[in-house]
């Protein structure tokens, strides 16, 4: 099944605590990972951030969201126990996540908010596909990317073909292809081509090259096996055997069906319009950063040298 999103993981915790004492995060784990027959690797499964893994995360705000609406005690750090009033709730099960959401509606009425001030409330994350703040924070920042994504190639549609050649070679001398070598970019001339829009000097000899097509494609208009089928025409005039092809577009079925079935003979790189603003964005090709946000977690090795209260 789906890892369980962190409002369905509440109830079995609750569950597990009022049938135990005192039990530490990672206790949480096994019975829960069992009572939902998680798989192993539904339950190792990582983040697309690699920030930690997805089962664990959630298990873990699910506690945070339990011990917030007065359900669960945290009598040390990093050890949870079950209040009265959650063991009170567990005899009407269906009515505790309306109770926690009502619990932070609350909590967000008594806050004093500034006019200029914008966050997203605990309200937001109920109406988000009940996601954790973390998770929330990472599809807000996919969305941004995406639409930063359409933005790039909006604007590279709005130039000339002869600056899509040069700055598809600005590319990829940025993600390393020349190295240090001086001058290893070239935009040949449009009147005399050959069908190559690009060259990258691999080495300082340029005994190595790397041959680049670029299309300037409308976003709708898809580029075919024909297409490539030339380029490779082209790579064999040049005496070459590795070429990447970049597009604002999209390339066809039978394009890249073509391409898989080089069998090694020549080495073509497909790069179509998503890839190639995803490239622009993760090297900064003309980008600049507009805010870092920091985030910070407790240092077990600092908070744990205190002596814990007893009792």
């Amino acid at each position: 099944m789906a890892i369980p999103k962190h409002d369905e993981i509440r109830l079995p915790a609750l569950s597990l605590l009022n049938d135990s004492e005192i039990l530490k995060l990672k206790d949480f784990e096994a019975p829960l990972s069992k009572h939902f027959n998680l798989t192993e690797a539904e339950v190792t499964e990582m983040y697309s951030s690699g920030n930690g893994p997805v089962f664990y995360d959630r298990v873990s705000w699910a506690l945070s969201y339990l011990n917030m609406a007065g359900l669960v005690i945290k009598p040390k750090r990093g050890f949870y126990q079950i209040s009265e009033l959650g063991r009170k709730l567990l005899k009407t099960p269906d009515e505790i996540n309306t109770f926690i959401e009502a619990e932070f509606k609350k909590r967000e009425a008594s806050k004093p908010q500034k006019p200029t001030e914008k966050f997203i409330s605990q309200n937001d994350t109920f109406e988000s596909e009940e996601l954790t703040p973390q998770e929330g924070l990472y599809k807000s920042f996919a969305s941004i990317k995406a639409s930063v994504y359409n933005e790039i190639l909006s604007t590279i549609l709005s130039k000339t073909p002869i600056e899509f050649e040069k700055l598809v070679v600005s590319l990829l001398q940025k993600m390393g292809y020349g190295g240090e070598i001086s001058d290893s970019g070239l935009v040949t001339k449009a009147s005399n081509d050959g069908g190559i829009d690009g060259i990258i000097k691999e080495d300082v000899l340029g005994l190595g090259r790397i041959y680049i097509q670029a299309k300037r494609y409308k976003l709708d208009s898809g580029i075919g096996r024909e297409e490539i089928q030339k380029f490779v025409g082209a790579l064999a005039v040049a005496q070459s055997n590795k070429g990447v092809f970049i597009t604002t577009s999209y390339y066809s079925k039978g394009a890249i069906e073509y391409v898989l079935n080089l069998n090694g003979a020549t080495t073509i790189v497909l790069i179509d319009g998503n890839k190639l603003a995803e490239y622009i964005y993760d090297y900064g090709l003309g980008m600049q950063v507009e805010q870092t946000i920091e985030i910070k977690k407790l240092d077990s090795d600092f908070w744990d040298t205190m002596k814990d209260e007893i009792g």
